[in-house]
């Protein structure tokens, strides 16, 4: 009995990978570590005190899924591998549809070949376009999206929307993140982008330990309590344990569900800035400049359904989050290649 756990080296995953080997589960990872490492599955290893078994492989490989479903006896899938950065997703939209739809489709038909009929999949509040209203519930319209990345997750979802249709038998729950932010409460794993960070909380953490001199605030004049953008920032551990919580609820009386994962609490860009020098115990320099197009006001999430059908709730406060990102900045200030 083990869960084969997709992209398990990256971000999320590795603080899901965690939690799971701390409760005692086996934990197969795939990932081809074109946006992650090695070396975050090692420190996973060592605080759990127990590896997870690790094929470096890309999910379009069939060869390599088939391998893994023959040689372990999986019972759930927890799909996280895919490309994430929405303004590469612009410059390359054909690299992000080939990976993120057309390797869940091979993934899914592997899963169908070896019966495993349990999966999680890794999507996002993009997935609304252009909010409708706040909180955004899962009652919301979805579409609209407004790059490939977003675009992507929402194939998905509809793939898995009508694959669930057609087979009642798989339990597919679909978890919807809005921004996750934080690391580990030891320091030892965290998020690691690639060269200049595209999100908001690694940015300022570069800010802070003096790799980037200046933060860029897009916007002042949005009708916001401070005038900047504000969003719903959940801890990566929270993600971690919504994980497990939907591994441990599947689908009730449904073969397809679509859930929340958030605060349920907007946090304007100020109040970030603000909590992490409080955090970080220094100044954080940075300049407003003119609004980004796209971006909207505010956003955040009605995550209630997520209590009732997973009996899953955020529990870290906003300091928390950035006290555990400086933690992990700190103490890795080139990421795992320190």
């Amino acid at each position: 009995m083990a869960i084969l756990v997709t992209g398990g080296a990256g971000y999320i995953g590795s603080h899901t990978v965690l939690a799971l080997l701390e409760r005692g589960d086996d934990v197969i990872v795939i990932d081809n570590l074109s946006n992650s490492s090695k070396e975050s599955l090692e420190r996973v290893a060592e605080l759990a005190g127990k590896k997870p078994t690790l094929y470096v492989a890309d999910i379009l490989d069939k060869k390599v899924l088939k391998e893994i479903f023959s040689n372990h006896s999986i019972t759930d899938v927890i799909h996280f591998a895919g490309l994430k950065s929405v303004g590469e997703s612009v410059q390359k939209p054909l690299e992000y549809y080939e990976n993120n739809v057309v390797g869940s489709m091979v993934l899914l038909n592997e899963m169908l070949l070896a019966g495993v009929n349990s999966l999680i999949f890794s999507s996002s509040a993009t997935v609304y376009g252009n909010p409708e209203k706040v909180p955004l519930s899962e009652e919301c319209q979805t579409g609209g999206t407004t790059n490939p990345y977003g675009t992507s997750k929402l194939m998905v979802e509809q793939i898995l929307r009508d694959f669930s249709h057609a087979n009642p038998d798989f339990q597919i729950t679909c978890l919807r993140y809005f921004n996750p932010v934080g690391a580990h409460p030891s320091g030892r794993i965290g998020e690691d982008p690639n060269g200049i960070p595209n999100n908001l909380v690694p940015y300022i953490s570069q800010v802070a330990i003096g790799k980037l001199n200046c933060l860029s605030v897009f916007g002042d004049d949005y009708p916001t309590p401070d005038g900047t953008g504000v969003r719903d920032y959940i801890h990566v551990q929270d993600l971690a344990s919504g994980h497990l919580a939907a591994l441990d609820n599947k689908a009730k009386g449904s073969a397809f569900k679509a859930i929340n994962l958030g605060t349920g609490v907007g946090y304007s860009v100020l109040d970030l800035i603000k909590a992490f020098e409080k955090a970080a115990e220094t100044k954080i320099n940075y300049q407003i400049v003119e609004r980004r197009p796209g971006d909207v006001a505010e956003c955040w999430s009605d995550s209630s359904l997520a209590k009732k059908e997973l009996g899953w709730q955020a529990t870290h406060s906003l300091d928390e989050m950035m006290r555990d990102t400086w933690n992990w900045q700190k103490n890795n200030p080139n990421g795992f290649g320190a």
